[in-house]
């Protein structure tokens, strides 16, 4: 299925993001924010659906935190159920589930329909890009990058290069984050990289102290805020990410590093179970008005 939105590439950048979960929805507002066409892709037509609703209610949300001015007009994304609908894309952003079975095939599918030099862009959270790119047919195009959620607010995002990521890929990747007003920060491929590697075991641990019965989740925010910095507290930064997107990510850190941290604790895994993924599906560590 397709949905047409305006043509055209502003600033010689086309979006095409794979993906419609929470941050594929997140990435595409960032481009119509900064004026950018987007093509977002996914296998599932009523994800589409939703997500285009999602993206209308984020551009509104942008509106309000005054990220562009209210009389501005922002278009709405090319939706398609077709990998072969990003063929003219200039960068393609990959953000499926974390699971290295899903990525891989859409890095092998993605390879043999873009142009050879188009980067191809893994929003990872924790799988090696090197990995990765052994999917594709041009190792030497793959690079991750690791936004944060929601992107059109945080504008640093983290880059990694692979061992096989081409100069000609950093570049045209700095190009298209520049266009997308973000501020990269790159660092070496390891699982993780640097921000999942310290911030998820840090929820597995603060998930911990309220299994135990050692604090509340609200507690433990509160302390996490006030006394140490951290501007939301790590368990409403849970169920900002996803519960089900960190439970994912914390096992892929386990069984890639060994590190007992990164080993999902059971109350992060019942909450899973019983489907409190956080703010998406109104209830995580807190409950949440959708």
């Amino acid at each position: 299925m397709k949905t047409e939105s305006g043509s055209g590439t502003a600033g010689g950048q086309l979006i095409a993001v794979v993906g419609a979960g929470v941050m594929g929805v997140g990435i595409a507002t960032l481009a119509l924010v900064r004026g950018l066409p987007v093509v977002l892709v996914d296998v599932d037509g009523t994800r589409l659906d939703d997500a285009r609703t999602r993206v209308a209610a984020e551009l509104r949300m942008a509106q309000l935190v005054g990220r562009f001015p209210d009389d501005d007009a922002a278009g709405a994304p090319l939706t398609t159920t077709a990998i072969a609908d990003v063929a003219s894309a200039t960068v393609v952003i990959e953000a499926t589930t974390e699971d290295l079975a899903v990525k891989s095939k859409v890095f092998a599918e993605l390879s043999a329909v873009v142009a050879p030099g188009t980067p191809l862009v893994s929003n990872t959270s924790s799988i090696p890009i090197d990995e990765l790119a052994g999917f594709a047919l041009r190792p030497q195009d793959v690079v991750g990058t690791h936004f944060m959620n929601p992107p059109y607010l945080i504008r640093t995002v983290e880059v990694i290069r692979g061992v096989r990521t081409g100069a000609h890929t950093m570049v045209a990747l700095e190009n298209a984050l520049a266009a997308l007003g973000q501020e990269p920060v790159v660092v070496r491929d390891n699982p993780g990289f640097v921000t999942s590697r310290v911030l998820h075991p840090m929820i597995n641990g603060a998930a911990r102290i309220v299994e135990q019965g050692t604090a509340t989740a609200d507690d433990v925010d509160t302390l996490m805020e006030n006394c140490l910095g951290h501007r939301t507290g790590p368990l409403r930064t849970a169920d900002l990410i996803g519960i089900d997107n960190l439970v994912d990510s914390l096992q892929v850190l386990y069984d890639r590093t060994g590190d007992e941290g990164c080993l999902p604790c059971d109350l992060l895994l019942e909450k899973v179970r019983l489907g409190h993924h956080g703010r998406k599906s109104g209830r995580g560590f807190y409950e949440y008005t959708n």
